[in-house]
């Protein structure tokens, strides 16, 4: 390497660039960021913007989700931290190693694939050490996935030139460490890349007093967030122990507040330091721990470790000592090792955006005017520039780009004009166009005219343009019958999707999570909104139809950084999921509908992310046809479908088709064969034989007064529908599914609704004697955990309407669906709200439009 003219050139290419300007011997490293994405490293969009915009970014490490918190409690806490940043004012970057790939800014769809590998042998926990492994062997065709560890994710944070880091606990120099040599390789990092680490401490298990020595040697800087506690006559406060605020040694400099920490980031990368800084932010006093008590629990957790030898030795150590301290502690380490890592996550981004503002600004300069802190701003906080803060310290001025009252007030207000859902719909958004066959009737020399339009010519018709797509056909029930709800999908910026947009605004439903995306693969030709054309003969009967679906089938994205539709989509959702975030809502909802239209990844991407919200959803499935409902049970091992009581589908409402094929689909992919489904319906005690009394018992069981004895003709008439739902086998199928979805609500037209229940334990229709002819099957007491029994109910129709009164089958079931959610979203019981959807699907069938609008005058009923 030679020195030429104050410039270093390398005499090798390297990564971080052919050329680095180096400044009076300052070290080089502050200067090696990646500008360019390539096969080992990967920023993505949100993160590259927020930096060369100068946003408050803040790293995460993942091997708290591989290594740490179990599936699917990681996914949660994972969400969680996101939307801690986001409330706070910065962009969460989530790093870890995905597919051979080194990623900086995991998406939804990804941290929700790296987490759901937590457990899994091959998933690494990936140091400086391991990145030229995790990543490199890609070359050969082993894609590897890992979660980075402290170290690991300083190395790619700065790359990526990220300078702030948040995370639970520091690795430190192990007891007994100055003869094992047992030393994390965090401290070094610390050493040796410039970026600033806000911990809870180190963990109390370790040698805290001669870690923070081997931090000295490293040259880092190490202070520690007063956080309220007095500082001594040397100016000094306590380092903390990790799960209590005070270890028992001083911590080498005490920091007032957010601003004193940024600056001293802010001097430290202007001087050119190569070294990082690490500060202690003490758990939150309410979860502390105190410390005499977690001594003689981690001294019984060392000695458990001792007698595991190599087991719990190297790597393995730590695992094993911090499994060991939540059994001895009965779980309490590990709530306040969540809210340790919460408090510090918050922290960290407000020194992020302390950070983010001088380097806007260029620094401010110190001065010694009584009314100024050293940071040039006026002590009194109250008004800064003439903005108002809010109660919370927060000021519109503190964020690189305006931001709602939402994260300034202590009570985020809405940030749409739309009230707030407590329904998302995610899935088709459509244009459909109905050309109806009109045939010239006053011509006087026409032959008998023929009902159907001529091929391969003009011909006469009616066209009618419609808002169409089942899931907005299922939002507009919802929105009809005032249940404020929001529609989730995606449009091409192209004139069909201006056009679906503001007739979603037209009508007044909440099109919040409507996003435009460009570009597909589609060889170069790219995809439009999804369209659908019906051609009718002169009675109105189809004739032929053809549907452009392809952009809600999108999961690949388009040309460079084009994101796909579907991980547009999954980032809608997951961004209304994140509650007083600045970009979503401040109540998330309570039920999430997806419909089949969306691919299989997509759909498990989705009921996940729902169940791994700190406030789960109820996830409703629409298969939307007998092909696309099988998109449930793909071949993919990777996309099983979790069962009871692990499920994260609650909801399925096929019509008898659907059944059939989400049945068969089960079965060919071997689903039926799963040793956990095989434990749900051994433990109910449903008969090898079957249970065919049973059902038709259940089926034809009715308490009305229309149904009892009196009514002989009226009960045979039952009896002979249930048989005959048996010989169908549509009870014993969706019996079978139940496992995977505990409510299954089977649409069977003219003879009404099917209704299949997994009952919990507790569940007060098992001792009710009103509701013990609809119970099936009981559980035994020691059985699978939660399980009580199987609910089986037919709902007659409540109206025949007739054939001449029929305009249009067309979103009947849509209807349907949206009407139960409405019902459930008002706290109903699911056979509770039956009777209203079944009426909901009449006044649409005697409607032109997809969703009649007479679902109005129902609201009095859901």
């Amino acid at each position: 390497m030679a020195l030429i003219g104050g410039i270093v050139r390398c005499s090798r290419p390297s990564v971080f660039g052919r050329w680095c300007r180096r400044s009076n011997g300052a070290h080089l490293s502050q200067t090696r960021h990646l500008t360019t994405n390539n096969a080992f490293f990967k920023v993505s969009e949100e993160i590259r913007e927020a930096i060369n915009s100068k946003k408050p970014v803040v790293a995460l490490e993942t091997t708290i989700y591989t290594h740490g918190f179990p599936y699917p409690e990681n996914v949660a806490l994972a969400s969680h931290l996101e939307s801690v940043v986001r409330v706070n004012g910065g962009v969460p970057a989530t790093i870890g190693v995905l597919d051979g790939v080194a990623r900086v800014g995991l998406n939804p769809e990804e941290l929700i694939r790296l987490t759901s590998s937590a457990g899994n042998p091959d998933t690494l926990k990936v140091s400086r050490r391991d990145l030229a492994y995790a990543t490199g062997l890609h070359l050969t065709q082993r894609t590897l996935n890992g979660g980075t560890t402290i170290a690991g994710t300083m190395v790619l944070a700065h790359l990526a030139g990220i300078s702030v880091f948040a995370t639970g606990g520091l690795g430190g120099v192990h007891r007994g460490g100055h003869v094992s040599m047992d030393v994390s390789a965090d401290l070094t990092e610390l050493g040796r890349t410039p970026v600033a680490v806000v911990v809870g401490g180190c963990k109390g298990f370790l040698d805290i007093g001669r870690t923070l020595e081997f931090l000295e040697t490293q040259g880092v800087a190490v202070g520690t967030f007063a956080d309220g506690r007095a500082e001594n006559e040397k100016g000094k406060v306590p380092f903390p122990g990790f799960w209590c605020r005070d270890s028992g040694l001083t911590s080498p400099f005490a920091i007032r507040d957010e601003r004193e920490a940024a600056a001293m980031v802010y001097a430290q990368n202007e001087m050119g330091l190569s070294s990082g800084i690490l500060f202690a932010n003490p758990i939150p006093e309410q979860h502390e721990i105190p410390r005499a008590e977690m001594e003689v629990i981690i001294e019984e957790a060392l000695v458990l470790a001792d007698r595991a030898g190599a087991a719990a030795m190297g790597k393995d150590n730590t695992p094993f000592v911090l499994d060991a301290i939540k059994q001895l502690s009965k779980g309490t380490s590990v709530k306040a090792n969540r809210e340790l890592v919460s408090a510090n996550v918050a922290r960290g981004t407000l020194v992020a955006r302390e950070v983010a503002a001088l380097q806007r600004e260029g620094g401010w300069e110190a001065k010694t005017e009584s009314g100024d802190d050293v940071f040039g701003r006026p002590r009194d906080q109250s008004q800064v520039g003439g903005t108002d803060r809010s109660r919370n310290g927060l000021c519109k001025a503190d964020f690189p780009v305006s931001l709602p009252d939402s994260v300034l007030s202590p009570k985020p207000a809405p940030t749409s004009s739309h009230p707030l859902p407590s329904v998302l719909v995610a899935g088709a958004l459509a244009l459909d166009y109905t050309c109806t066959f009109t045939p010239f009737t006053s011509l006087p020399s026409a032959p008998t005219i023929s009902p159907s339009p001529q091929l391969r010519t003009s011909n006469p018709s009616i066209i009618r343009q419609t808002l169409g797509g089942v899931a907005r056909n299922v939002a507009r029930a919802c929105h009809l019958l005032g249940t404020p709800t929001r529609l989730v999908s995606a449009v091409a910026d192209d004139l069909a999707g201006l056009v679906a947009k503001a007739e979603l605004a037209r009508q007044g439903m909440d099109g919040d999570g409507i996003t435009f995306v460009s570009g597909g693969r589609n060889n170069g030709a790219g995809l439009g909104t999804a369209q659908y054309v019906a051609v009718n003969d002169a009675k109105g009967e189809l004739v032929v139809g053809m549907a452009d679906m392809r952009i809600l089938e999108d999961e690949s994205g388009g040309i460079g950084t084009q994101e796909s539709s579907c991980s547009a989509i999954v980032r809608m959702v997951a961004t209304a999921l994140q509650p007083n975030s600045a970009t979503a809502v401040p109540t998330p909802p309570t039920h999430l509908i997806l419909d089949a239209n969306l691919p299989s990844k997509t759909l498990h991407t989705l009921l996940r992310l729902a169940k791994s919200s700190f406030e789960p959803l109820t996830t409703v499935l629409e298969p939307v046809s007998a092909p696309k409902s099988t998109r449930l049970f793909p071949s993919s091992s990777s996309l099983q479908l979790p069962l009871f009581p692990d499920h994260v589908l609650d909801l399925l409402t096929p019509n008898t088709s659907e059944l059939s094929a989400l049945h068969s689909a089960a079965r060919s992919t071997g689903a039926f064969d799963r040793p956990e489904w095989w434990r749900v319906i051994d433990a109910l005690g449903i008969p090898s034989s079957g249970a065919r009394h049973e059902f038709e018992r259940a089926l034809a069981h009715d308490v009305s007064a229309a149904l009892l004895t009196s009514d002989v003709e009226g009960r045979m008439e039952s009896l002979r529908i249930a048989s005959e739902l048996v010989d169908r086998g549509v009870p014993q199928m969706a019996v079978q599914l139940l496992p995977f979805a505990p409510v299954v609500l089977v649409k069977d037209g003219r003879q009404g609704v099917v209704l299949a229940m997994l009952l919990r334990r507790e569940d007060e229709r098992l001792s009710d004697a009103g509701q013990a002819g609809w119970v099936v099957a009981r559980a035994a007491a020691t059985s699978v955990v939660g399980l009580g029994g199987v609910y089986l109910r037919r709902f007659t129709v409540p109206e025949k309407v007739l054939e001449e009164d029929v305009v249009s089958v067309n979103g009947v079931g849509d209807t349907f669906l949206g009407a139960v959610v409405s019902g459930l979203a008002k706290g109903k019981k699911v056979e509770d709200t039956v009777g209203v959807a079944q009426k909901a699907a009449v006044v649409t069938l005697r409607s032109e439009e997809a969703v009649g609008i007479g679902l109005a005058e129902l609201r009095g009923e859901v």
